[in-house]
């Protein structure tokens, strides 16, 4: 599954999702890279 983290405040990832953290951060893998940050919301 695809998830958007953010990086800071204008860095934003898209890749697949590895895992949810215990702060609150999602891991998501790009190419052969893992990177942790806030998860993008959703908004309707």
């Amino acid at each position: 599954m695809l998830r958007t983290i953010t990086l800071g405040s204008t860095v934003s990832i898209q890749g697949i999702f590895v895992k949810d953290m215990p702060d609150g951060r999602v891991a998501v893998k790009v190419d052969d890279v893992v990177y942790s940050g806030k998860p993008v919301t959703r908004s309707s």
